[in-house]
């Protein structure tokens, strides 16, 4: 079988792979397979490990602003999630099952880590550019490696994963946790660079970690989205295909279900996700997608 891969315009990274492991892309997936280990997708218990001033709706936060999200969320998206900037506003937007902890500051990445029994061995580092309300303009894959990230980080795994063998995926703020996913992050698994998916199914099939990247090149996925409570429908694969061979383009994706009401997409409050384009020329993949936002919203 392929690589456990719930979204089928992510299957074109993983259509080649045969393999009887089990390797989740799905955290409802890592959730059921690593029971040991399911902690921590409470993100109030990875806040609480890291020493971080939190609790559940109905305790006090000390002081304000404070960051508010529910406690387990594996739908992901940032889903429910806000600034509540003080105690009058904490009380009117009181929700059971979410948590408050302290509002961080700093560099938001998101890191894959490639780890053999707690021990971190190879790690993928991703900025965003926000563009307001959940949503993101770009990503950037870099070619280098966090040292401050890598360095909390391993200790941190180190100290509460002993025994896990997988990747994971980490989003800090400042280098501190604030989600953490027994996967990767199936979006731009392209930049990570030849021979990558083949060293996640030898991880995971034999337990140990071989991959070589001294040419790393800096990557960008870029994200088109849309309004809210709009019917969309996918473009013609052809168009897709003429995309896709754009040179600097490596891949795209059309992220929604066509056949499903969109209100039973997982969405950030800023917009429906339409489509992704990955590629290592960030001009080339903003070009893309403004041909696929005409497709979608017609020309502005």
């Amino acid at each position: 079988m392929p690589i456990c891969e719930a979204d089928p315009w992510r299957l074109q990274y993983f259509e080649h792979v045969k393999t009887a492991a089990l390797i989740p892309t799905e955290d409802s997936d890592a959730w059921e397979w690593y029971p040991q280990h399911r902690w921590v997708y409470d993100k109030l218990q990875v806040a609480l490990s890291q020493k971080l001033d939190a609790g559940p709706h109905g305790t006090a936060p000390r002081g304000f602003p404070v960051f508010s999200k529910p406690i387990m969320n594996l739908r992901g998206m940032g889903a429910g999630s806000r600034v509540i900037n003080s105690r009058a506003e904490y009380e009117a937007c009181y929700t059971p099952g979410h948590f408050w902890v302290t509002l961080l500051s700093g560099r938001h990445v998101s890191s894959d880590v490639a780890v053999v029994d707690g021990v971190p061995h190879w790690w993928g580092h991703v900025t965003g550019t926000p563009a307001g309300e959940g949503t993101f303009d770009y990503w950037t894959v870099h070619a280098e490696p966090d040292a401050d990230i890598e360095q909390r980080c391993a200790a941190w795994i180190g100290k509460h994963l002993r025994g896990y063998t997988g990747m994971l995926n980490l989003e800090t703020i400042g280098e501190t946790i604030i989600e953490a996913h027994l996967r990767f992050a199936d979006q731009w698994p392209d930049l990570y660079g030849p021979g990558w998916v083949e060293a996640v199914v030898g991880l995971y099939e034999r337990q140990a970690w071989d991959f070589h990247d001294d040419d790393r090149c800096e990557g960008y996925s870029v994200v088109l989205f849309g309004p809210h409570s709009r019917r969309y429908r996918h473009p013609p694969p052809q168009f897709v295909d003429e995309i896709r061979g754009t040179p600097g383009v490596t891949s795209v994706q059309i992220t929604f279900h066509e056949d499903r009401a969109p209100e039973l997409h997982a969405m950030p409050p800023g917009g429906f996700r339409l489509a992704i384009v990955n590629g290592f020329d960030l001009g080339q993949a903003l070009a893309a997608r403004e041909r696929l936002k005409e497709f979608f919203l017609g020309a502005t």
